[in-house]
């Protein structure tokens, strides 16, 4: 039987900076410590010298208390980074969120203590469940991903109303045994759709998504239509085309 040991919290950085250092700090101050199992910050060969200033100096300042360390990815895109970090998780289970405010750090100790409660499911943030809610979003983006998430959900058979938000806490385990394919934002939903059809089970939450007030967004309005490539090409897939060889 799966139990709840410790969380890795994964941190892909590119240009932000005072978003970042609060979302570590945020994560440090509201989160027992004993919980967590490390902190791993990713950066690429485009992460601004800022960033990487304050990833170093973050390093620095916690590193006595905290397992935290930077991790240069080598696959590409924010996905690439996500998937490798996966690899490298020595937690229980695994968070996966943002480092620009868009996803709350104050969220995650509600998903450590429902991950303590249920280790074997994921544990997804929602934005259009009650409590959950949206803070200066593209209008037409809105409406958009509304239809997007029912569309999906239809076609997958779930009730979930959040599939493509990156913030969520899942059980290392199943995540380290998915032989996953996507490596820019249509991961996340990847992330999803694939213990989805292993039957992992989820629990939803609310969570309010504001927009990033630094650094500039890497998911274009029209990469999002891939969004929908991803979907189809999931959606019938075997238990042996989704878990990696050695399962």
């Amino acid at each position: 039987m799966k139990r709840f040991s410790g969380v890795t919290i994964l941190l892909p950085a590119m240009d932000e900076t005072y978003s970042l250092k609060k979302t570590v700090d945020v994560i440090v101050e509201t989160c027992n410590r004993e919980d967590l199992a490390e902190f791993i910050i990713l950066l690429c060969d485009r992460t601004s010298s800022d960033t990487r200033k304050v990833a170093e100096n973050l390093v620095k300042k916690y590193s006595e208390e905290y397992s935290i360390y930077i991790h240069d990815q080598k696959l590409p895109f924010v996905g690439g980074a996500i998937r490798e970090g996966i690899d490298l998780a020595k937690g229980s289970h695994v968070v996966m969120m943002s480092t620009d405010l868009e996803t709350d750090p104050n969220i995650i100790k509600e998903f450590i203590a429902l991950s303590k409660k249920n280790p074997d499911r994921i544990i997804t943030a929602s934005r259009w469940i009650k409590g959950g809610g949206f803070k200066k979003y593209n209008k037409v983006k809105l409406v958009c991903n509304l239809i997007f998430e029912r569309l999906i959900g239809l076609f997958y058979f779930v009730g979930l109303s959040d599939l493509t938000y990156a913030y969520r806490i899942f059980p290392c385990d199943v995540m380290k045994s998915i032989k996953w394919q996507e490596l820019k934002h249509p991961f996340f939903l990847e992330t999803a759709l694939k213990p989805l059809r292993l039957g992992v089970k989820f629990i939803e939450i609310p969570a309010r998504w504001e927009a990033r007030t630094e650094g500039v967004s890497q998911n274009s309005f029209m990469a999002n239509f891939k969004y929908f490539k991803t979907a189809w090409n999931n959606r019938f897939l075997k238990k042996e085309d989704i878990l990696k060889d050695e399962q």
